[in-house]
């Protein structure tokens, strides 16, 4: 089973490409609401969160979970890789982030070297996005942006309202002063407004989201990893979980993704 974990309603935007270029698989997503946004949390909680989300998916028949969150992977992806796959687990289960596929992809898509950044606080203060950017090309110059209000207005159904619009372009305004030709959408809740970010940035500049990168990203992993893809079910199941309420993940998933999805489970994450 491939697990996808998320803070909030976010990761769905990495979940439905996934599931459209890889249907075979059975897939669980966890959505730990009851404690989003990340961003906002220090780096301590947010490695215990991650973990709790590890022990649980790994406890519930996951082999392979994807860290679709930014946050969590800027903060905890290395932490939790490195407690949870040693020795024979190394081999057993993995997990993967989003990170570096979005990072390899603009290296390749800019054309000016100024690449933008926008993402909740605790990401851009990680500079992970600097760091495996300038592993590929050091000669790329990385703008970045914190907008810790987007993902609260987003898990509340609020980021088509005029006071969303206004405050996105505000957060907006410096980075596309700094004449970038590629925007990184680096959290996976910004692209429910993607329509209003390439609006504000204009046609010049390419926005980048991170869903149909890591789905190219995985794929061609479980093509040269035969000895995880082939401990992964195939049976087309579905199983979405979520720390908060379940009736209105339902609502927003099938509001914003189209998807007809059963009523959520909810869990308690613990350590």
């Amino acid at each position: 089973m491939i697990a996808i974990f998320d803070s909030g309603y976010g990761g769905l935007t990495v979940f439905k490409p996934i599931i459209n270029l890889l249907p075979q698989y059975d897939y669980i997503y966890l959505g730990d609401s009851a404690r989003v946004p990340y961003g906002s949390h220090s780096p301590e909680n947010i490695k215990r969160f991650s973990e709790e989300a590890v022990e649980y998916l790994f406890s519930h028949g996951a082999k392979l979970i994807i860290f679709a969150c930014n946050t969590a992977s800027s903060v905890a992806l290395c932490h939790v890789q490195q407690k949870y796959l040693k020795g024979k687990d190394e081999k057993e289960r993995k997990i993967l982030g989003v990170l570096i596929p979005v990072a390899e992809e603009v290296s390749k898509i800019t054309k000016s070297n100024r690449v933008g950044v926008i993402g909740t606080s605790a990401t851009i203060s990680s500079n992970v996005y600097e760091t495996e950017i300038h592993k590929i090309n050091p000669k790329i110059k990385v703008y970045q942006q914190a907008c810790p209000l987007l993902v609260p207005l987003i898990e509340e159904d609020w980021h088509k309202k005029p006071e969303a619009i206004s405050i996105l372009k505000k957060y907006l305004k410096p980075i596309k002063s700094t004449n970038i030709d590629t925007l990184i959408l680096g959290c996976t809740h910004y692209p429910l407004m993607i329509k209003d970010i390439k609006r504000i940035m204009g046609k010049k500049i390419t926005v980048v989201p991170s869903g149909e990168i890591t789905a190219k990203s995985l794929k061609d992993y479980l093509a040269r990893h035969s000895e995880i893809e082939q401990k992964l079910s195939k049976n087309k199941q579905r199983k979405f979980l979520t720390t908060d309420s379940p009736e209105k993940f339902k609502i927003f998933t099938e509001k914003h993704f189209g998807m007809r999805i059963a009523l959520p489970q909810k869990v308690e994450l613990k350590s």
